[in-house]
């Protein structure tokens, strides 16, 4: 299999991570996930070296300086998120076709820098007022970063066109379905699927 890449984004409590879990369930044998690096403290479920890779913002900064990211962010203030070529590379050595869960500057830089390799969706929730209802449920957000996370979604939004695929993450059960379609055309090369609520984005 040629390699490719297949990159989730979103703004933050869309539901992307939810999605993505779900094909790497279903598509074992072909998908196999790219492991960020971030600055960030571990949330209570997430386990170093298979969630994220933790490392030290000097860590980080080094590595940047030694160009071993294809892509990084600095997400908020001293908080940073990027993708190893070394994790790409590793999954790529192994047939593997790489899915990535990133935000969505990464997302665009990982689409413009891969081309036609990969494939980018976006992962749109149903309006702001619900993304905030989700990430209230959370019960991780203070009022300070709720408000923060909130402002950059509305800003982060405005990048949908970018992407080759939109998934509107309304009813999960549909967003699952249609994910699973697009999967398949983009590796397998299946017929083109029926659209519904989802869009394709010819704009690239």
């Amino acid at each position: 299999m040629s390699q490719k890449l297949i990159i989730f984004s979103a703004p933050s409590g869309a539901g992307k991570t939810t999605i993505v879990k779900h094909l790497l369930g279903v598509y074992p044998e072909i998908l196999s996930f790219s492991i960020s690096a971030t600055t960030r403290s571990p949330r209570g479920y997430e386990k170093p070296n298979k969630d994220y890779y933790f490392i030290s913002a000097e860590e980080f900064r080094k590595k940047i300086a030694e160009n071993e990211f294809i892509e990084y962010e600095q997400v908020y203030d001293g908080l940073y998120y990027g993708t190893l070529r070394s994790e790409v590379e590793r999954l790529w050595s192994q047939g593997q076709v790489v899915v990535f869960d990133v935000d969505v500057k990464g997302g665009v830089a990982l689409k413009q820098k891969f081309g036609e390799a990969a494939l980018a969706v976006f992962v749109k929730p149903p309006s702001i007022k619900e993304l905030r209802k989700r990430l209230l449920s959370r019960k991780t957000e203070t009022d300070e970063t709720l408000k923060e996370r909130v402002e950059k979604a509305e800003i982060e939004m405005e990048f949908a066109p970018f992407f080759d695929e939109v998934v509107i993450n309304d009813s999960l059960s549909e967003a699952l379905d249609f994910s699973e379609q697009i999967i398949e055309e983009f590796i397998l090369k299946k017929p083109n699927h029926n659209h519904h609520q989802h869009h394709k984005n010819t704009t690239l």
